[in-house]
C-alpha cells in the first residue's frame, strides 16, 4: 500500500476517542437548528411536539446514515480520510441537496397519485399514527440510500485526488483538521441543510379555531377584517330636507332624516 501523506488525519481518526467526542457535539449543535426553528415559527403553523418530533425524526435517521457511510468511505483507501470525508460532505451539501430535493417530489408524487395518504410526507392521520411515521422514515432513507449511491458513483471520477490535497493539504496540525471536518464546516452546513429539508417535507399547520358562518369556515382574523370593514366604511344616507312650512301657522320647521341603512357583505 502506499505510504499515507505525512499531513492530515491518521487511519481511524475518525473513529477515535477525539473524533466521537467532535461528532456528538456536532450532532447536539446541529439538532437544535430544528429546536431553534420550531420556536420560530408563527403560533398559528406551529406544530404539536409529537409531530414535530416525527417530522425531525425522519432527518436524524437520513442524517446519520449519511454521516457513517461517510466515513466508512473514508477510511477504505490510504488517503488522507479527513480531506475524503470533507469531500463527501461537500458532495452531500451540494449535488446531494438537489438529489434529495428531487427524491421527495418523485415519492410525494408516487404516493399521492396512488393515494397512499399516511406515506404522504408530514401526514400522520388523527390521531397521529406511529405506523405511519415508520412508512415516511422508510421512504425517506431509501432516498438517502439512493443519494449516496449516486454520490459514491460520483466520487470514482478521477480527479479527487488533486482537490484533496488542495481542501487540507496547508494544515500541518491533524487535530485541528479533525476539528475543521468533523465539527465546523459539518455544523454550518448541516444547520442549512436540516432548516431546508425540514420545511421540504413539514406540513403547514393552523390551529382550529376556525368559525362556520353558513356553512363556510371563516378564521377569526377574516371575521374581524370583514367587521372593520362595515364599521368603518357603512353605507349610510342621511336626507335631510327642511318641510314645507306648515300652512296652519305653526311657522316652525321640521326635519326628516331617513334612518340610516347599513349594507353588509359577507
Amino acid at each position: 500500500a502506499a505510504p499515507r501523506p505525512a499531513h492530515g488525519c491518521a487511519s481511524g481518526a475518525l473513529l477515535g476517542r477525539f473524533g466521537v467526542l467532535l461528532q456528538a457535539l456536532l450532532a447536539l449543535c446541529a439538532f437544535s437548528t430544528l429546536m431553534l426553528k420550531r420556536f420560530k415559527e408563527p403560533k398559528a403553523e406551529r406544530r404539536p411536539w409529537r409531530i414535530w418530533f416525527y417530522d425531525t425524526s425522519k432527518q436524524a435517521i437520513g442524517a446519520l446514515f449519511i454521516h457513517f457511510a461517510n466515513v466508512f468511505l473514508s477510511d477504505l483507501t490510504e488517503e488522507d480520510p479527513c480531506s475524503l470525508y470533507l469531500i463527501n460532505f461537500i458532495l452531500d451539501a451540494t449535488l446531494g441537496m438537489l438529489l434529495i430535493w428531487l427524491g421527495v417530489k418523485v415519492v410525494s408524487w408516487i404516493v399521492q397519485h396512488k393515494k397512499y395518504t399516511y406515506l404522504v410526507f408530514g401526514e400522520y392521520g388523527d390521531p397521529p399514527q406511529a405506523a405511519a411515521w415508520i412508512g415516511q422514515c422508510i421512504l425517506y432513507l431509501l432516498i438517502m440510500v439512493f443519494e449516496k449511491t449516486v454520490i459514491s458513483l460520483v466520487l470514482l471520477i478521477p480527479g479527487w485526488t488533486k482537490l484533496q490535497q488542495i481542501l487540507l493539504g496547508y494544515i500541518p496540525n491533524p487535530q485541528l483538521e479533525l476539528v475543521l471536518v468533523m465539527f465546523v464546516v459539518p455544523f454550518i452546513v448541516n444547520a442549512i441543510m436540516f432548516w431546508v429539508v425540514d420545511s421540504l417535507i413539514m406540513r403547514k399547520y393552523k390551529q382550529k379555531d376556525t368559525l362556520d358562518i353558513n356553512g363556510s369556515t371563516e378564521t377569526p382574523r377574516a371575521r374581524r377584517t370583514e367587521e372593520s370593514q362595515v364599521l368603518l366604511s357603512p353605507d349610510m344616507d342621511f336626507d335631510q330636507s327642511e318641510s314645507d312650512q306648515d300652512v296652519s301657522g305653526l311657522g316652525g320647521t321640521s326635519q326628516k332624516m331617513k334612518q340610516p341603512s347599513y349594507q353588509v357583505v359577507i
